[in-house]
């Protein structure tokens, strides 16, 4: 009775590969994401580019310079479209097998038989859900001063995806420039979502984002600027996430420290932003006693959560980019 449908099955136990069409952008881009759990960052890179400078063995995230292979780079929405297209395909297979057998079936019935049975299968085709691309064109276009790939971010990026290339404190306007913009289109961002809670959450993750963008910008840059001064020692991984070891690194090396590009009331507000993207990275903004203590912020205590604003977000932009010309004006010093 079941032929066709047991032959489709056989079929597809030899069957270990179903092709699915993950498509570019309107503007051409392909798009990406670290496979690193700690950043899962998104990003995009010319489709050319992706083919022709990005190699195959090790592909460079632009956020955190997680190394992986090629393959490793779908982002989420891809790997779910990936897996409803491969089911939808498996389905249209079975389906047509079925239809087949119920013709089949049906032939064989005697039109006057005391019992007449028929079979029927709604074959209507299932909805494919449309390759994932960005709604809007991200923010920020990077071409690397390397090897000119060109990627896309919203927000700030650090590292060319195909060669690696640290290009922070080259970046860093740009990257400084993209997280303001992104915070100039908040309420744009309101007025496209329907559900008004989705839209406050969604709006408070871009704020929150946009700090954490911020406080790694200038983590990044001051790493970059390090490392090309003769006299730097050597620092541990993510020492400039820390404000105090990055001021003492950066005065070991050329006798200056950021107190000497901000205020002590300016850096007490840094010190506050710097904790509380560790926070937002590491407790999903929970406050506990080491936040009080660290930062001095008497706004919390341990068991709040973090309510970050606009303005503040503003203001550590503020404050980083003062600092980071401070910086850049000392290492031109060695250059």
């Amino acid at each position: 009775m079941f032929e066709e449908t047991i032959r489709a099955l056989h079929q597809l136990e030899g069957q270990t590969t179903v092709s699915v069409l993950i498509g570019d952008d309107e503007e051409g881009f392909f798009d990406r994401e670290c496979p690193s759990e700690e950043c899962l960052f998104q990003f995009k890179v010319r489709s050319d580019d992706w083919k022709e400078k990005v190699r195959n063995e090790e592909v460079f995230c632009p956020n955190c310079a997680h190394t992986a292979d090629s393959g490793q780079w779908w982002t989420q929405e891809q790997l779910a479209h990936a897996r409803q297209a491969a089911i939808t395909q498996i389905s249209e297979r079975i389906g047509v097998a079925l239809e087949q057998d119920a013709i089949g079936w049906n032939a064989r019935q005697r039109p006057n038989g005391f019992i007449s049975m028929t079979m029927s299968v709604d074959s209507r085709r299932q909805h494919v859900p449309l390759p994932p691309a960005a709604t809007e064109p991200m923010k920020l276009k990077i071409t690397c001063p390397i090897c000119a790939c060109c990627y896309a971010v919203i927000g700030a990026a650090y590292f060319c995806p195909a060669c690696g290339h640290n290009a922070a404190d080259q970046l860093f306007s740009q990257s400084a420039n993209g997280v303001g913009r992104a915070l100039d289109q908040l309420d744009a961002v309101r007025a496209a979502i329907a559900d008004r809670d989705i839209g406050e959450y969604t709006v408070r993750l871009l704020i929150e984002n946009g700090l954490q963008n911020t406080v790694t910008a200038i983590q990044r840059c001051a790493e970059s600027l390090f490392v090309g001064l003769p006299s730097s020692p050597k620092f541990r991984k993510n020492a400039f996430q820390n404000l105090a070891e990055g001021d003492e690194l950066w005065r070991s090396a050329t006798g200056k420290g950021f107190s000497d590009h901000l205020s002590i009331e300016q850096l007490d507000r840094l010190k506050i932003a710097f904790q509380q993207r560790h926070l937002l990275a590491h407790t999903q903004g929970i406050v506990d006693d080491g936040y009080v203590l660290k930062s001095g912020d008497s706004r919390y205590r341990a068991g709040q959560r973090l309510v970050v604003s606009t303005d503040s977000v503003r203001d550590t932009l503020d404050l980083i980019t003062k600092l980071i010309g401070g910086l850049q004006s000392d290492s031109q010093r060695y250059t």
